[in-house]
C-alpha cells in the first residue's frame, strides 16, 4: 500500500511541473486582418484574428493617456513566433503590437488614429475546429468611427466663436468647501471674467449660462442638463470648448489645478496642455497636468474640448483663494493666454482632423 502511494506521490511530483510547462506552453502564433464593408449600411469593419496554440481567456480596455488605443489581456498565452508589431491600414487602427507580459500572459495593442467608444468594438474568443483545420482564435472586431469634423485653424482670438460653460448652477450646486463656498458661485465669476477678456480680445464668446440657473430647465436629468450645454456649443459651431469646475476630495490637504480632455481629434490633448500650462504658471496651485476622462461634456462635445479643475474646494486654504477677486482674475487669465497659445499653435499644424 505505501508502494502505491509512493509511485502515486512521485508520479505528481514528476508530471506537475510538466503540467505547468503545459499550462504555460499556449502562444500567439499567427494575426490576420481584413476589413468588410457593409453594403447596406456603408459602414466598415476590421477584424483582426489571432490564432493561439491552445486555449486563453481575453479582456479589451480602451486608453488613452498618451495616444488612443484598445489593450487586450491575453491570459493563458505568451508572445511566440507571432510579429512583435504589424501595421495596418490606418483609417480604423493603425498597427497591432505583442507583447509578452509573463510565461502565461501577453497584450495585444491595437493602436487607433483617434479614440472610440465602448460599443465600437468587440473582443471574443473561438474554440479550435480540428475537422475544419482551425486552431484556437481571439477575435478583435473594431468599427470605422463616424468621421469627424476637420479643422483648420487660424492664430489669434479675433473672430473665434468659443463656448465657455460655468460648471453647475440653479439646483446643482456642485461641490461645497467647508466655509460652505459653492463650486456654482466660484465657475460662474471666473467664466463672467474669461468672457470679458476674451471679448475684449475680438472672439465671439457664447455662456452656457450667465446666472445661477439650470441650464436645461428645473428638474432636467444629468444627461439633460449636460447635453444642453454641449448643444448651445454645437449649435453655435463653437471652435472650441471650455468647462469651468472646481475640484474636491475627502482629504482637505489635497490641492492643484488639472484640466482634463477626451481625445476626440489631434486638438484636444493640445488645448488642454496649452490652457493648463497658463492655468498653473502663477505657481499658486499645485500643477497636477493634464489627464484623460470621459466626462460627457468633453465627450460629447464636437469640437476641441477641456474641463478645467481649479483647485479644490475641499481645501480650506485653496476655498479662501478661490473667493478672492485676484485669484479669479488670474485663473480667468490663464484660460484665456491658453486658449490664444492653442490657437497659434494650432494653426502651425495646419489644420486636419
Amino acid at each position: 500500500m505505501y508502494r502505491i502511494i509512493l509511485s502515486l506521490l512521485l508520479v505528481m511530483v514528476f508530471m506537475a511541473p510538466q503540467a505547468v510547462m503545459a499550462a504555460a506552453s499556449n502562444e500567439l502564433a499567427n494575426v490576420r486582418w481584413s476589413v468588410h464593408k457593409d453594403a447596406i449600411e456603408g459602414t466598415s469593419k476590421l477584424r483582426l484574428v489571432i490564432d493561439t496554440t491552445g486555449p486563453v481567456t481575453v479582456k479589451g480596455s480602451l486608453n488613452a493617456k498618451t495616444s488612443p488605443n484598445l489593450t487586450i489581456d491575453v491570459k493563458g498565452a505568451t508572445v511566440g513566433s507571432i510579429d512583435s508589431s504589424v501595421a495596418l491600414k490606418g483609417e480604423i487602427a493603425e498597427k497591432v503590437s505583442f507583447v509578452k507580459k509573463s510565461a502565461s500572459s501577453s497584450q495585444i495593442i491595437v493602436d487607433l488614429p483617434r479614440m472610440i467608444e465602448e460599443s465600437d468594438y468587440r473582443v471574443f474568443t473561438l474554440p479550435s475546429d480540428i475537422a475544419n483545420n482551425k486552431s484556437f482564435r481571439i477575435v478583435i472586431d473594431i468599427n470605422k468611427p463616424v468621421p469627424k469634423a476637420s479643422y483648420n485653424f487660424t492664430a489669434g482670438l479675433k473672430d473665434k466663436m468659443i463656448v465657455i460653460d460655468p460648471g453647475h448652477g440653479g439646483s446643482d450646486s456642485g461641490a461645497i468647501g467647508p466655509g460652505q463656498t459653492q463650486e456654482k458661485t466660484i465657475t460662474l465669476a471666473i467664466g463672467q471674467q474669461v468672457q470679458s477678456l476674451l471679448e475684449r480680445a475680438g472672439a465671439k464668446v457664447v455662456m452656457t449660462r450667465q446666472t445661477d440657473v439650470d441650464v436645461y430647465g428645473p428638474n432636467a436629468s444629468g444627461a439633460e442638463e449636460l447635453g444642453a450645454r454641449t448643444k448651445i456649443a454645437t449649435n453655435n459651431k463653437a471652435d472650441v470648448f471650455v468647462s469651468i469646475h472646481i475640484d474636491a476630495f475627502s482629504n482637505p490637504s489635497v490641492g492643484g489645478i488639472t484640466t482634463y480632455y477626451y481625445q476626440k481629434s489631434g486638438y484636444d490633448a493640445m488645448l488642454a496642455q496649452n490652457i493648463q500650462d497658463h492655468l498653473a504658471s502663477s505657481g499658486i496651485m499645485q500643477d497636477r497636468g493634464i489627464k484623460v476622462a470621459g466626462f460627457y461634456v468633453i465627450k460629447r462635445s464636437e469640437m476641441p474640448a477641456v474641463l478645467t479643475e481649479l483647485g479644490f474646494i475641499s481645501n480650506p486654504d485653496e476655498e479662501k483663494l478661490l473667493n478672492t477677486p485676484k485669484f479669479q482674475q488670474q485663473m480667468a487669465q490663464g484660460i484665456v493666454q491658453g486658449l490664444e497659445s492653442f490657437f497659434a499653435q494650432a494653426a502651425r499644424k495646419g489644420g486636419g482632423s
